[in-house]
């Protein structure tokens, strides 16, 4: 059996590049040749504070069963599935979750919240990104517009992310107000994504000099949470209105209570974070303003549908720029999730190749 290399998550910092079989593809199924993958925020936390959702012992023996990381990647075909439209050596994106197919939230079309809602590269079955080769649901190989690199296409997965968080605003934002919490890898997403939908103004509240400099081009007002009062800045660039959707990429208590208080009555709170501790509503503020709290949980296969298409027509500008680092698959723990712990500010999104040396 031929073996290839693959980053294999074992526990709290704990990832080793090893040698693993090449997957097989099974019925309706491609192989996928990794070109990129990026470290997500997910991905981060387990490896910091893990394993929380993610596995790596055998259910019936306990012993050490580690797992193959990486949800954000792209890459060409090496195999596809007799019949198949797609052609090998087809540059795609892939599309990472699992999903059932059977379910309530599956048939009406709501699979991002599907009751075994999975994702390659986060459980034992199905191996990631961060790995030489991957097997992958025909479905789920989403051909790349010939406008969009390889170089650039693992940060799609992202903007997805975005996409589906601003259908779930629920509101046409087309002219309003916006403020983004959080300047990181989703949060620069963000901003291309409202940019595509014609939003009047975008603000970035993020403490970190690296960040800040990274979107003040592309935002119309960068605050420092630390030595401004968000609500107050809001509220003054706003004629005292307040914004009328904010964006939560942070999840932290801090920036949600900004959040709040830079909202404008009757305005909407979209929390797009993952938070590490129960969120703590402000109960007379959340009152009194009336204000609208919404949650938007990843995507589902309609949006990751659209968001190729709008990529066809050259709707997001400047997505690239999220990328801070390259490296390659043996660096993985060192350079790549260390140095994301231990140099945050500096960083937004690492992609890592298996094929760079």
């Amino acid at each position: 059996m031929s073996t290839m290399r693959a980053a294999r998550f074992y526990g709290n910092r704990d990832i080793r590049v090893e040698d693993v079989p090449v997957p097989e593809a099974g019925p309706g199924e491609c192989v996928v040749e990794v070109e990129w993958c990026g470290i997500c925020g997910s991905d981060l936390h387990e490896y910091a504070a893990g394993p929380v959702l993610m596995s790596t012992v055998d259910a019936k023996t306990g012993d050490p069963k580690p797992l193959t990381l990486g949800h954000e990647f792209c890459g060409r075909l090496k195999s596809v599935p007799e019949g198949s439209k797609l052609k090998v050596g087809q540059a795609v994106m892939v599309d990472p979750h699992c999903i059932c197919r059977q379910c309530l939230c599956c048939t009406s079309g709501n699979d991002q919240m599907c009751q075994k809602l999975a994702f390659l590269g986060g459980h034992n079955e199905r191996g990631g990104g961060l790995s030489e080769f991957v097997a992958v649901e025909e479905a789920h190989c989403l051909p790349l517009p010939d406008t969009v690199s390889l170089e650039s296409a693992a940060v799609i997965e992202p903007l997805v992310v975005c996409h589906h968080a601003a259908k779930v605003a629920g509101v046409n934002l087309k002219g309003l107000d916006v403020l983004i919490l959080g300047g990181g890898p989703v949060g620069s997403a963000l901003i291309s994504i409202l940019r595509a939908h014609e939003v009047g103004r975008i603000f970035l509240s993020e403490p970190t000099a690296k960040r800040k400099e990274q979107n003040k081009e592309v935002v119309d007002r960068v605050i420092d949470p630390r030595s401004e009062k968000v609500g107050d800045v809001c509220r003054e660039l706003t004629g005292g209105k307040g914004v009328d959707v904010v964006f939560d990429c942070a999840g932290v208590q801090p920036g949600l209570e900004a959040g709040f208080d830079a909202l404008k009555h009757s305005g909407t709170y979209v929390n797009v974070a993952v938070w590490e501790k129960p969120i703590q509503i402000q109960f007379l503020m959340f009152f009194f303003k009336e204000i609208n709290i919404r949650s938007s949980c990843c995507y589902n296969e309609e949006d990751f549908k659209e968001v190729m298409e709008l990529m066809s027509k050259g709707a997001f500008k400047g997505y690239e720029r999220m990328v801070t680092s390259r490296i390659s698959l043996e660096d993985t723990q060192s350079k790549g999730f260390e140095e994301l712990i231990n140099n945050k500010d500096d960083q937004i999104k690492i992609l890592i190749s298996p094929k760079v040396k």
